[in-house]
């Protein structure tokens, strides 16, 4: 569902990171897949960044953003450890910052 937030294993050191979903939710889709942005604490400041709101629910009290640069796509099944759901609000801000990178709008 758009707005959840799932720790993934990206191969990267073998540390879990939270992706965003951000692609529609579709049942009947040719393939398992859904489209995700990354979530960081690493701000850097730039156009491709989101500021998120705090929630509860990710560790720490340290500000975060969804970084668009990194959107990619993500087998369903790898989506098990669920963390938590951004408000609409939230998600509709990432999607158009998204709609800006690839010049949709």
């Amino acid at each position: 569902m758009p707005g959840e937030v799932f720790w993934v294993d990206l191969g990267m050191q073998g540390k879990l990171r939270p992706l965003m979903v951000v692609s529609r939710e579709d049942a009947d889709a040719e393939r398992a897949l859904c489209v995700c942005v990354p979530l960081t604490t690493q701000i850097r400041g730039g156009d491709y960044e989101v500021k998120l709101p705090q929630v509860r629910w990710l560790p720490g009290a340290a500000e975060g953003v969804a970084n668009v640069q990194g959107l990619t796509s993500v087998e369903n099944h790898r989506l098990a450890r669920r963390a938590g759901q951004f408000e609409a609000r939230v998600t509709q801000a990432v999607r158009a910052k998204i709609a800006w990178l690839l010049e949709l709008d």
